[in-house]
């Protein structure tokens, strides 16, 4: 497929607009690619109206990481006599995925093959678009993802209350006067399940503006020492906190709520057991400030609480996620400016037509739930193991490190290791993809395409940008095409004489999209350079700012205010280049363009991205409840309550784990870019100097959980909670082809985490409050 038509002998250095792949954060770049399509300079990109300039150390190495020698570059295929690997052409790939797979499933159905779906899926347009194809393909059930290693709990608990868990309400950070956070670090995360470029900048502007943000973390993190207070908390007893501040607001009559809800009396009887001074105990928090948040909450002009991963992997993590936005309900703040609201994507997806539902199937082993068409990862291991009809004998692996990211990492690699076949789709040969048959690895970063779909939905500002490839495919495939190529080959078929098997599939989804919408004969009238492009033109035209969307928004009307004036200069800080002025407002931008609505012209006439106006309210008219309104008490969240409430009479382990962000990390692929290694990006084990002191500790220690044991290299450090240890996650690169990664090894903080415990309600794996013991080395 033809994607950049220029030729290499008229290209020369230029810069161009790029948004950037690497966190939820969204950022717009500016790169500077010389003749020979390499990248020479990587700068924030001052005219995008979302991120105005911002970048992170992650996205100044987008060159390296894009270009990385280590990168594979065609489809490798294991020789299992020898463990040795050599490259094959695509053709020679496929073929032997079309033998091996179906005589698996065949012999042993369709559940033999399990799928495992890496949080990069979410940055790329092929994970957003055609993974459901290969999903579809493989018709499995056995179907695993980062999420439930990440944010299952706050995407079922979004399902139990507003009736579908793609509906997650985000702070409206740019106009909230008080905002509560707990378990996020986003001056080192960039912000997750809330995208916000320059999420530094944007608290800087809430203190500015005389607003007040307030930190609970066991650690002091960079994010904790900006907020005007920080609150050390005992990991994982977060729903505990939160339910003692909803015991006040019932107490002292603090309720406002403004929208129709229904379960208010159910969640008034499950807080009352949660007073201050039982929540106190075990949170650690004193009664007094149990109290005054909660009076502060309800005093605020605006106000919204905010928690994330820390809170969503740990043993109440679907409770906690509940409970947030129980209390922007009860505080007046749900759906309201400056509160709690909802983002408004620019594409049209999946429009659910019936309520959520939880645990339609469960695990086979363990009878796990399943959420959002998936199963819980931290039974993926029990799945492989474990003898008997619907054992996984296969794999196929999508942009995803699950030895490193998932809990009891060294059973899940004995068990990898002992499969049929396995299938990946990966740019490195890492410590999950060395046990593949198969590696299919997709093209440079700049060779593809680039819409957020999934993240936009949980912006803090309305907002849409896309990006062509900025360099050739070659003699290359695209994603699109990899995973369009897959799915035919586990079926085993293979593509017709003269038939483009991602045309194709493109074809009957866009045929479908134009029938349902009653628009079958606009079909000449879509653009774009190849059928991707013209199905993301078709989804902006039929989104809800879309020009065949006859209900549509129309981004003039009621705009975000703005000082006017011109464009802040930019100026470096500890966590990056933010140019975010002092009172941090947002601009319109070209929002004005919009009025005969969207499409994929209007993105490529304005590449820097295209402003779409403050969040809006949206109740009741994105619900999908039976109710039709937001059904406050589901009855699985009650009945996980009993087991909150058990565990105020277990007594607290002597030191516990939890994990750790760093700025210039994410995830384990990241770990091979040079220039983002050393100073605060290593793999040490912080600790309180007091718990060193009074366990004898000195440099190294051996750490040991129910899971396994770890030796570590000690860090000191007052920023964290006495009772409390802290290992950064995604590393461990003893077994990986990844040159820079294995030198700077580090170790696996998931050979320490158990896949035994999860969170009840969602299935998520547990990595905080992970009970130790520590050792001299």
């Amino acid at each position: 497929m033809t994607h950049v038509t220029e030729t290499a002998a008229a290209r020369t250095t230029r810069t161009l607009p790029r948004t950037c792949p690497l966190c939820e954060a969204v950022c717009g770049l500016e790169l500077t690619l010389d003749a020979a399509d390499h990248v020479t300079a990587v700068r924030g990109d001052q005219a995008d109206p979302f991120s105005r300039g911002f970048l992170c150390p992650k996205g100044a190495t987008l060159g390296h990481l894009d270009e990385d020698p280590d990168r594979l570059t065609a489809p490798m295929i294991r020789d299992r006599a020898t463990d040795s690997w050599r490259q094959a052409s695509w053709d020679e790939a496929f073929g032997v995925i079309r033998e091996r797979l179906p005589q698996i499933t065949g012999e042993h159905g369709n559940q033999s093959v399990g799928l495992y779906l890496g949080n990069p899926n979410a940055h790329t347009v092929a994970g957003a678009l055609y993974v459901p194809i290969l999903i579809r393909a493989l018709a499995t059930r056995s179907l695993f993802s980062a999420s439930t290693a990440d944010q299952m709990p706050k995407q079922v608990s979004s399902g139990l209350l507003f009736g579908d868990p793609l509906t997650v309400a985000v702070p409206d950070l740019d106009r909230t006067d008080y905002l509560l956070i707990l378990g996020a670090n986003p001056l080192e995360s960039n912000g997750s399940l809330c995208t916000a470029p320059d999420f530094p900048g944007r608290l800087k502007a809430l203190k500015k503006r005389g607003g007040r943000f307030v930190v609970v973390d066991p650690r002091r993190t960079r994010t904790a020492k900006l907020a005007d207070e920080h609150l050390f908390i005992r990991p994982g007893s977060d729903a505990y906190l939160l339910f003692g501040i909803v015991h006040t607001l019932f107490a002292e009559n603090l309720t406002s709520v403004r929208i129709e809800v229904q379960g208010l009396e159910e969640v008034r009887a499950a807080a009352a057991p949660f007073t201050p001074a039982v929540v106190a105990e075990r949170t650690g928090v004193p009664a007094d400030t149990v109290l005054r948040l909660a009076r502060e909450l309800a005093a605020a002009p605006t106000a919204a609480v905010y928690a994330r991963i820390g809170t969503c992997t740990a043993e109440f993590g679907t409770l906690t996620q509940w409970l947030v936005d129980v209390l922007n309900v009860l505080t007046g703040n749900l759906d309201s400016p400056g509160g709690a609201m909802f983002a408004t994507g620019a594409t049209l997806g999946i429009v659910r037509t019936r309520p959520f539902r939880l645990a339609r199937w469960i695990s086979r082993v363990r009878e796990l739930p399943e959420a959002m068409g998936e199963l819980p990862v931290a039974t993926l291991a029990d799945e492989i193991l474990t003898e008997g009809e619907g054992r996984i004998r296969a794999m196929v692996t999508v942009a995803g490190n699950p030895v490193l990211s998932a809990p009891s990492s060294t059973r899940l690699d004995a068990a990898f290791a002992g499969l049929d076949f396995m299938v990946s789709v990966d740019r490195y040969l890492n410590e999950t993809t060395r046990h593949a048959d198969v590696i299919l690895p997709p093209p440079r970063i700049l060779q593809s395409p680039h819409y957020d779909f999934a993240l936009l939905q949980f912006a803090v500002h309305n907002y849409a940008r896309y990006s062509r490839p900025l360099v050739p495919l070659g003699d290359t495939l695209a994603e699109s095409e990899i995973l369009a190529r897959l799915a035919l080959a586990v079926s085993g078929q293979e593509p017709q004489p003269g038939i483009d098997p991602l045309a194709a599939v493109d074809e009957f989804i866009i045929a479908g999209m134009l029938h349902k919408a009653g628009l079958s004969e606009r079909r000449a009238e879509l653009i774009g350079t190849n059928t991707t492009e013209q199905r993301i033109d078709l989804m902006l035209r039929l989104g809800a700012y879309g020009e065949w969307n006859p209900d549509r928004i129309n981004p003039t009307d009621g705009r975000a205010e703005s000082s006017g004036g011109s464009r802040p200069k930019a100026r470096r800080d500890d966590e990056g280049t933010s140019p975010r002025d002092d009172e941090g407002d947002v601009t319109d931008g070209d929002a004005d363009r919009l009025a005969r609505g969207l499409n994929l012209q209007v993105l490529l006439d304005n590449p820097h991205g295209i402003d779409l106006g403050a969040l809006r309210p949206g109740l009741p008219g994105i619900l999908r409840t039976a109710s039709k309104t937001v059904e406050l008490a589901p009855q699985p969240l009650l009945d996980d309550v009993a087991r909150l409430r058990d565990r105020l009479r277990a007594e607290s382990p002597d030191m516990v784990l939890v994990g750790r962000r760093q700025l210039r990390s994410n995830n384990s692929w990241l770990h091979n870019v040079g220039p983002l290694l050393g100073g605060s990006n290593r793999c040490t084990l912080h600790i309180h100097p007091d718990d060193m002191a009074r366990l004898g500790l000195d440099g190294h220690a051996v750490v040991k959980s129910a899971a396994g044991t770890l030796t570590v290299d000690l860090e000191p450090t007052d920023d964290i909670m006495p009772g409390v240890v802290s290992l950064p996650h995604g590393w461990g690169h003893t077994d990986s082809a990844q040159t820079v990664a294995r030198a700077h090894a580090g170790v696996n903080a998931n050979a320490l985490t158990d896949d035994s415990l999860v969170d009840a309600p969602s299935g998520n794996a547990v990595f905080n409050g992970v009970p130790v013991t520590l050792t001299p080395a």
